[in-house]
């Protein structure tokens, strides 16, 4: 090989080999923790990821969207939130802010009901209960709002009678209208009738659990984030004027 050209070829090489080198404790050091959680803690969920925290010599353990804490060892464990006291933030409450945003043109919105103001042009996607209190206050708030699109994926998860009216409203001849009679002003929904196709509450119950909806309400946002639980209108409406303020 030409002189020159193995000048030129040493640096790349030596970034390679730096790089491995540096790969190499990273996956030690997981494989060490994971050894040593699964010893220590038999009856632990899952797993999903072992990383470098932001704090030198701590690793974030995340389990579906929580996060926990632990040193290089696996021998503590730490439940808490990370705050970087110099830039002001709290670091663990950004890494879920991440782990929870959801492409919202990825969502099922056929499985959805909708019902709009004005334009419309702001959108919204809500998880809700038929039985959820919660839901039903933030309905009513929605009704203030200007020019939104709220698409509404019906999950019954808080048992009872959550299922079957669920159904009775999703198989209803105007769905959108008989949730909002239901939500608004307490109207019984009429019956779901025979051999109604009602697949889209399953799907809409596996969605949650995909997305780690874990309560009702729970609302995204275009730009992906969510909001967990109720908020008033006047709190949605700062944040969608943050989110886009030429759409407001």
């Amino acid at each position: 090989m030409d002189a020159s050209v193995l000048h030129r070829l040493l640096p790349t090489a030596a970034l390679f080999t730096a790089l491995v080198a540096a790969a190499f404790p990273a996956q030690a050091n997981e494989a060490a923790i994971r050894k040593a959680i699964a010893e220590r803690m038999p009856n632990a969920p899952k797993i999903d990821e072992i990383r470098p925290a932001p704090m030198p010599g701590l690793w974030e353990i995340r389990i579906g969207n929580e996060i926990r804490y632990t040193d290089p060892t696996g021998t503590y464990l730490i439940e808490g939130e990370l705050i970087d006291l110099k830039a002001k933030k709290n670091l663990t409450e950004e890494r879920v802010t991440q782990l929870n945003r959801i492409d919202f043109a990825s969502l099922p919105l056929k499985d959805a009901l909708v019902w709009k103001t004005g334009t419309g042009k702001r959108r919204i996607a809500v998880f809700a209960d038929p039985n959820c209190g919660y839901c039903k206050r933030f309905e009513k708030g929605l009704q203030d709002m200007k020019d939104v699109t709220v698409y509404t994926f019906l999950i019954p998860i808080l048992g009872g009678d959550s299922p079957d009216k669920s159904r009775a409203i999703w198989c209803a001849k105007d769905s959108t209208a008989t949730w909002q009679a239901w939500m608004l002003k307490g109207e019984q929904p009429p019956k779901a009738p025979a051999g109604c196709d009602d697949g889209a509450i399953e799907r809409n119950l596996a969605l949650s659990r995909k997305i780690h909806v874990n309560g009702t309400p729970a609302i995204l946002l275009e730009d992906g984030n969510r909001i967990p639980g109720a908020v008033s209108a006047v709190e949605l409406e700062r944040r969608l004027q943050a989110l886009n303020p030429s759409k407001s």
